[in-house]
């Protein structure tokens, strides 16, 4: 188990079957490992659909429904050439457990057209929302044609939802000439508001990738931390406490999508999701919690967080979670112009080295079997990379890539939550990458709360070494309240870090363009969250030519 591993400081504001057993064997290290006992508890969620009995539950007539059951949004996500999934959830009363339904299921019509009056509908259906999936409703519409805008909707009874927009991606070799997509990461209600998301719905981009920390798992009080909300708009007591089981997870995406600013957002765009740790618990790293529980405690909080995620996310089929298994990480095409490998480097990860405290390189945090991916998704990356027909190779994910010294002095600590901590399983990326011939490799990347832009050099401490690729991290939509432009560390990073391009500590998105001939990254930023309506600027942009790597200003 862990020991001397820092909790979140008191100061942050607080606020509104072998599957198992295999999962076990991937996640032993020399701290802890996972027993039998532990995967045996964690069989209580390996529930995949409705549980036995559930088609005979009580059907709901949707006319009697006596409020807005579509309280918590619309959403698409994962768009294929001829397929994109639509996603809603039920919940007329969203801070009640159960969202106001009760155990009983309800059938949703849903409809597809290709303009926003609904006066062409090409594609429709219903859809059940059971109580075993909190009401939620996932479907995987097929048979659309391929690079079209489409509008889709719900229907409850006599309630209909607001109207969405998605689009489906280019057809299978088709060379697009361009993609403007928008990075987002780390969305921590009581620290502001989500003002970035509200530029984000009216910017025009074609899809949406999320990075992760799409909620977080710390208490919310009723003032709803950094918003401050007063009496009479003040949050029920159920949100202040931290989430552990499956109805506190259902209840704290309630309360995330409860925003207006992000529902709107996924109103207006596809998204691609993955997560990081604070879907689950803080720094947690594979089957290794941050507190100290017992591992079968941890591995059951771990399998509601996954199913929670799921049933709140524009997700298919095929990431729906066997118990504390969930696989996220998968691959997407947008014509021959870019090829989106999105990974997961929080279930499969080895635990952070040094209490996970930071720390200068070591025998330790070096031991050449340590893992931020696992073994199978490391091949898997690799293989795509092998067999990759695209222009731009995007590596969405979670935590650095590139090196980040936090300090002037020799040998400077790093984090030993991101790569720095793993370094020989990030030199088998970056072997793979040259390998596989990469020439437009671009990482986007969350998690840290503010906006960097790296050349990703094939030796980070030669900066006259080849560059290799791009990444960016796209701050947090309000994690860590207002922020400032040139945070206190800003020199030091600067300086410590040759390949750091930009540094920015304020609140927004990476807006970048993919072309045949460049990629363009634009850090959109809000001068607050703390306070509502602030307006978006651009803190700076950078293009990457195609076949040479390395950013230059704009």
């Amino acid at each position: 188990m862990r020991t001397g591993r820092p909790r979140l400081p008191s100061q942050h504001p607080f606020s509104p079957h072998d599957t198992v057993l295999r999962a076990a064997a991937r996640h032993v290290d020399r701290r802890r490992f996972l027993t039998v006992a532990a995967a045996a508890a964690a069989l209580a969620f390996t529930t995949n659909r409705p549980a036995r009995g559930a088609s005979a539950a009580p059907e709901i007539d949707a006319a009697r429904i006596p409020d807005d059951p579509f309280t918590l949004g619309i959403a698409s996500g994962d768009p294929l050439p001829d397929s994109v999934v639509l996603w809603t959830r039920l919940a007329p009363a969203p801070f009640e457990p159960d969202g106001g339904l009760g155990d009983q299921r309800v059938a949703v019509r849903w409809e597809v057209a290709v303009d926003e009056y609904f006066a062409i509908v090409v594609k429709q259906g219903t859809a059940l929302a059971h109580a075993e999936y909190g009401h939620s409703v996932h479907v995987d519409v097929e048979g659309l044609l391929s690079g079209t805008v489409y509008y889709y909707r719900f229907r409850a009874g006599t309630w209909i939802s607001p109207t969405g927009r998605t689009r489906t991606a280019p057809g299978q070799g088709l060379d697009a000439s361009a993609l403007r997509l928008a990075a987002v990461a780390c969305q921590a209600y009581h620290d502001g508001y989500y003002t970035a998301y509200r530029h984000l719905a009216e910017d025009d981009v074609d899809l949406v990738l999320h990075l992760g920390d799409y909620l977080y798992e710390y208490p919310v009080n009723a003032a709803g931390g950094e918003r401050r909300y007063t009496a009479g708009a003040q949050l029920p007591d159920v949100f202040n406490h931290e989430t552990t089981t499956l109805a506190d997870y259902r209840l704290r995406y309630s309360l995330y999508k409860s925003d207006p600013d992000l529902r709107a957002a996924h109103a207006a765009h596809p998204f691609v999701v993955t997560w990081d740790d604070h879907e689950t618990e803080n720094n947690y790293a594979g089957g290794v919690p941050e507190s100290d529980v017992p591992p079968e405690q941890f591995l059951a909080r771990r399998a509601a967080a996954y199913r929670a995620y799921w049933e709140n996310q524009p997700l298919r089929s095929g990431q729906q979670p066997q118990g504390p298994d969930m696989r996220l990480y998968r691959r997407l095409q947008w014509g021959t112009l870019a090829q989106f490998d999105i990974l997961d480097t929080r279930q499969y990860r080895s635990d952070q080295a040094y209490g996970d405290k930071p720390h200068a390189p070591g025998p330790e945090s070096d031991d050449p079997a340590r893992t931020l991916t696992g073994a199978e998704q490391e091949r898997w990356l690799i293989d795509g990379w092998r067999a990759s027909t695209a222009l731009w190779n995007v590596m969405p994910q979670q935590v650095c890539f590139s090196q980040r010294k936090f300090d002037l002095t020799e040998p400077s600590r790093v984090s030993m939550d991101a790569w720095d901590g793993y370094r020989a399983s990030r030199d088998r990326i970056v072997t793979g990458a040259r390998s596989a011939g990469i020439a437009n490799w671009l990482v986007l990347t969350g998690d840290v709360h503010v906006g960097y832009a790296f050349d990703i050099k094939d030796d980070f401490d030669d900066p006259a070494s080849r560059t290799l690729g791009t990444e960016f991290t796209c701050t947090s939509i309000a994690s860590g309240k207002d922020g400032t432009a040139k945070p206190p560390n800003w020199n030091t990073y600067m300086t410590a870090n040759p390949h750091l391009k930009f540094y920015d500590g304020r609140r927004g998105y990476v807006r970048l363009e993919l072309g045949r001939q460049a990629a363009r990254a634009d850090f959109k930023t809000v001068s607050a969250v703390t306070t509502p309506g602030a307006a978006l600027t651009t803190a700076g942009s950078f293009v990457t030519e195609a076949g040479a790597p390395g950013l230059q200003p704009v």
